[in-house]
């Protein structure tokens, strides 16, 4: 696919050293707020402002159901995708929890789930299909469905970015996709695929071990695919492929981006191979516990803001997040400099 969503240019440096003289200019030592020094310098080159702003914060969580999730991939049945996506619209989830918490605006998208669920307030129904095919057998989606995804997921974020949201954060919900994660994850890195595999919803070691031999079938099937459009095509989700096209159409929109963990990370991962300049635009807010995560991070040479140890996806880390990325801007916005506190510096 030769699409306008892979030309991403990074944000223009010029105003680095204004930043940077601004953030050193508060009434503290040197680096004093640490990873909260770095994020404000971002967030203010993504906005290329030395005052920047976070509008009408949203999360988007990208719901798709796995055809390899009938092959034992996960815990629990695949039924509880779309169990889960009513949860979400209850208001009942953890996302739900925390998003309300720090006042950032939820939506569900239906990427894929093999479910109908109707018109209901606060679900945006983007359906491809209803779940991947089984990769362990044939490739999880056709090239015409991945570019839908794309595109689909895309349009979703430009319609907020004309609302005049500018920072996004990404979720997802799809029982079975911590599998489709560690497949991406090893053709992307290069990191064995053993090392790419965890416990996802909380498999015992005799599931474990079942997940690890079903995705070395998968593997076997394709070898390791080093192209990001092919790994997503033959391994993926809709909700991850969806989720990839939105992260790099929000990047084009300057929009500062949230990115959850492993699952959300693996499209991350697509869209920082497809777009180089593509993580500038983004802030890593947690590190999961799933083993995967560590190899997605060292490969697009990015820190994470906490570890809780979480694994729960849906966006949650992201929003946990959240108060601290608005820390960073608040500082840099409200935080005397020692010029006008009239505090002596250090001689």
């Amino acid at each position: 696919m030769t699409s306008p969503l892979f030309s991403l240019a990074a944000p223009d440096r010029a105003l680095g050293a204004a930043l940077q003289h601004k953030i050193d200019r508060k009434t503290k030592p040197l680096g004093a707020l640490g990873q909260l020094e770095t994020m404000a310098r971002q967030i203010g080159l993504i906005q290329q402002t030395a005052t920047p702003r976070l509008t009408h914060p949203q999360i988007l969580v990208f719901a798709g159901d796995h055809g390899a999730a009938k092959a034992g991939v996960s815990a629990y049945p695949q039924e509880v995708t779309w169990q889960m996506v009513e949860n979400f619209l209850a208001g009942g989830a953890g996302i739900n929890v925390f998003a309300r918490q720090n006042g950032i605006g939820l939506t569900v998208v239906d990427a894929g789930v093999a479910h109908d669920f109707g018109v209901r307030d606060g679900l945006v129904d983007a359906k491809i299909a209803p779940g991947t095919r089984n990769y362990i057998e044939e490739p999880a989606m056709t090239d015409a469905e991945c570019d839908a995804a794309l595109e689909r997921g895309a349009a979703l974020v430009r319609a907020l970015a004309a609302e005049g949201c500018n920072v996004i954060g990404f979720g997802e919900m799809g029982i079975g996709n911590t599998a489709s994660a560690s497949l991406i994850t090893h053709c992307l890195t290069g990191v064995p695929l053993a090392e790419c595999i965890g416990r996802g919803t909380g498999l015992d070691d005799a599931g474990l071990q079942r997940k690890r031999a079903l995705l070395d079938q998968a593997l076997a099937r394709t070898g390791r695919i080093t192209d990001p459009l092919a790994a997503l095509t033959e391994f993926g989700g809709y909700e991850i492929a969806m989720m990839a096209g939105a992260m790099l159409a929000a990047a084009q929109a300057g929009m500062v981006l949230l990115i959850d963990g492993f699952i959300v990370s693996s499209a991350a991962l697509v869209a920082a191979k497809l777009a180089p300049h593509f993580t500038e635009y983004c802030i890593f807010c947690h590190h999961s516990a799933e083993p995967g995560h560590r190899a997605q991070l060292a490969a697009m040479q990015v820190a994470p803001l906490i570890n809780l140890g979480l694994r729960l996806g849906e966006g949650t880390g992201a929003a946990l997040a959240y108060p601290l990325v608005l820390a960073a801007v608040n500082f840099l916005n409200e935080m005397a400099s020692f010029e006008s506190a009239g505090v002596s510096d250090k001689g």
